[in-house]
């Protein structure tokens, strides 16, 4: 076929194509391994040598030809099949719209959040350790020595012997804090994670549940360094108005050890059903390092001092947000989870 002619033929054919598929078989016609533009180069040998320029350029022309027009071509096809299908999936805006549920926080999560925003404020650090621990760590660097029914197997879960359990505090956390110190640097932390303990799930009790411990151990420090502690986090969290007050207690690895109640913030300490009637909410336990614990830690307690605190992350939160059932922070039930969405959320801040 003549150059000519089959310039010509394909321009006719270009101009009638009227869909992506037909342009794409006209390439392969023309340009493929087998096409006709293609099939020219293979004829320049039987050219004589002085037309080979003039019949190379004449190819050339005619391959840069279908190239631009099929390109051309290419780009006006896919806008019309672009503004068509946009045409057909046209969404019609005064349709009511499909409602999406927000999330919101876990509750939990809010609270040790805020507790952590607060510690931080005040130079601490949060810190977090392994959940399965030593016994070492876990009761012996803590003043619990063997036999002590803290130990019974009912409270704990025991992997290996009674050498490896799973924690059943975080306290472990602030031992290992402290010989990292090399009794020499002063310790501020909050230590917030999961805990385990053999108990029967019900409303108020779970085998697992949230702690929130802290540590400071420094140069003179008192109990009144840790009541001041403490009532900055209660204020934070149950409002301006409610105090604190310590009753004596006792902990292996406190001396001296305190409960700390707070005023109840429902009913101003006249009595009601979350105060039983007393007027006062216990919420945690506290007191200043046993000079044991900073002994085995390698803290001197002619120098050093400090107080530790814990508290259940789960309590904190039903007192809070009135939740009546620790298992509705565990349980799938979105009827449940859909009590506390982050507007009720917020609204109770």
């Amino acid at each position: 076929m003549k150059i000519d002619e089959l310039k010509k033929k394909m321009l006719e054919e270009l101009e009638h194509v009227d869909d992506l598929k037909k342009l794409n078989d006209l390439r392969v016609k023309y340009l493929g391994k087998k096409g006709l533009i293609t099939e020219l180069n293979s004829e320049i040998k039987n050219v004589p040598n002085e037309e080979k320029k003039v019949f190379g350029q004449r190819v050339n022309e005619v391959r840069t030809l279908f190239q631009s027009s099929y390109d051309e071509i290419k780009n006006r096809l896919e806008e019309e099949a672009l503004n068509k299908k946009l045409a057909s999936e046209a969404i019609d805006i005064s349709l009511p719209s499909t409602k999406v549920t927000m999330g919101a926080p876990n509750i939990l999560e809010k609270l040790i959040e805020e507790v952590e925003e607060v510690f931080m404020s005040m130079g601490y650090d949060v810190v977090d350790g392994p959940e399965i621990e030593e016994d070492k760590y876990n009761f012996e660097m803590l003043n619990i020595p063997k036999g002590h029914p803290a130990r019974d197997a009912q409270d704990t879960f025991y992997l290996e012997g009674e050498e490896i359990l799973l924690r059943s505090q975080t306290s472990p956390v602030q031992v290992r804090t402290m010989l990292k110190g090399k009794g020499e640097a002063p310790v501020r932390v909050i230590c917030p994670g999961k805990t385990y303990r053999r108990d029967d799930d019900d409303a108020t009790h779970s085998h697992q549940f949230m702690q929130i411990e802290g540590l400071l151990v420094d140069k003179d420090i008192s109990l009144s360094d840790l009541k001041g502690t403490i009532d900055v986090i209660v204020k934070k969290l149950f409002g301006e108005e409610v105090e604190t007050r310590f009753r004596p207690s006792y902990y292996q690895f406190t001396e001296p050890s305190v409960e700390v109640d707070i005023s109840c913030f429902n009913c101003k300490g006249k009595g009601c059903n979350i105060c039983k009637h007393t007027g006062w909410i216990t919420i945690a336990g506290a007191g200043v390092v046993h000079p044991n614990v900073l002994r085995m830690s390698g803290y001197d307690p002619e120098v050093w001092s400090g107080f530790a605190f814990g508290f259940g992350a789960e309590r904190m939160a039903m007192l809070k947000y009135d939740i009546n059932d620790l298992r509705v922070f565990y349980n799938t039930d979105l009827r449940e989870v859909s009590n506390f969405d982050r507007g009720e959320l917020e609204n109770n801040d």
